[in-house]
């Protein structure tokens, strides 16, 4: 993290302990203010980010659940049917090519 007087939004949440969307919807409730540069990167003062992490009006969100085997195994099947799927056509068609009599 660098000591320049501005922040991202990513430095802003890691300075107060939360996430990315809270600091953004502590733009849109106007508790912080936000600065734009060139009408497209979004800045914080480090100034205003600290005073509203010591001001205690910001709930750090260090609750973190866990990430269950159930849970891994859910999500390596949805997020990449296809290519498990294509594997084993690849393998059903390689088979058929080398195996066939």
């Amino acid at each position: 993290m660098s000591q320049s007087p501005y922040v991202t939004v990513r430095e802003a949440s890691q300075i107060m302990g939360v996430s990315e969307g809270k600091v953004m919807s502590l733009v849109e409730e106007k508790k912080l203010v936000a600065y734009r540069i060139a009408d497209q990167y979004l800045r914080f003062k480090r100034s205003d980010i600290m005073a509203l992490r010591d001001s205690g009006n910001v709930v750090s969100e260090t609750v973190k659940f866990p990430y269950t085997p159930q849970e891994r195994m859910r999500d390596l099947l949805v997020y990449n049917d296809f290519y498990i799927v294509a594997f084993l056509v690849i393998l059903v068609l390689v088979g058929i090519v080398f195996f066939w009599p």
